[in-house]
């Protein structure tokens, strides 16, 4: 069995508080991490002078999970994307992983012992779904400072990784689970047939944050169930039947 041990590490987790941030806080402490957790009202990521004070009041990170983030609360065309929803979502999504990795990257340089960054992406990096601009360009843009990062902090044993979730469960996305005719049709397009839990990403996170990640850095991990395979329908009612939020095989 693979141990993951995080005994005696500092990690922070902004956006720690609910959703995927949580299961990756309560998966950490459980590898016995020491977590600083990073989120509102406390911590604001989008602010600098907000996240540096929050930075200086814990120990130098040896891992640091930049997760907090925002979606948009109704989808919007982009010819009608409001310049407040497209602030907002840049400026958490995208600016705030900026100074996040920024000043985790300036303390793990000077400490000289290396480090572990990552960052939750999404599927959305890589595709252009409908309706969802300004969140969609944060994620496509998060991965330009993963890989950045990744090349300009390698010399100093930093590693800077992102995960990529697809349709996680979390309180971001409750109203698409309890719609299932919705999901139906979402759920066609996934090759495990089903939405993800925060625990499955916390996971990838873990692996990822782990020394059993030494040798890899600059990398997108896909937690998506097979979705960004699938180009046309991998389910139909031809194949399989869907039972409450997942689709199964259909008997022959």
């Amino acid at each position: 069995m693979i141990h993951i041990d995080f005994n005696q590490k500092n990690v922070i987790v902004t956006g720690g508080r609910r959703g995927i941030g949580a299961a990756a806080v309560q998966a950490l402490k459980n590898a016995g991490a020491n977590v600083h957790l990073f989120d509102l009202p406390e911590v604001d990521v989008s602010q600098p002078d907000s996240l540096e004070a929050a930075f200086a009041r814990v120990p130098v990170p040896d891992v640091v999970i930049a997760n907090a983030g925002i979606g948009t609360a109704e989808p919007e065309d982009i010819t009608d994307t409001s310049q407040q929803n497209w602030d907002r979502t840049i400026a958490v999504n995208l600016t705030g992983v900026f100074h996040t990795v920024r000043m985790a990257a300036a303390r793990m340089k000077e400490s000289g012992k290396g480090g572990s960054i990552v960052v939750t992406a999404s599927t959305n990096s890589f595709d252009g779904e409908a309706m969802l601009t300004a969140y969609n360009a944060s994620k496509a843009g998060v991965l330009g400072i993963v890989h950045t990062a990744a090349n300009e902090l390698g010399r100093y044993n930093i590693r800077v990784n992102a995960v990529c979730p697809g349709l996680i469960r979390t309180p971001l996305t409750d109203r698409y689970f309890s719609a299932s005719g919705y999901l139906k049709e979402y759920f066609q397009h996934i090759a495990m047939g089903r939405g993800g839990e925060p625990e499955e990403v916390a996971n990838a996170i873990l692996f990822l944050a782990s020394d059993l990640a030494s040798y890899i850095t600059g990398a997108t991990l896909l937690v998506d169930g097979g979705q960004l395979t699938s180009k046309y329908s991998t389910w139909t009612d031809a194949n399989g039947t869907f039972e409450g939020d997942h689709w199964v095989p259909r008997k022959k």
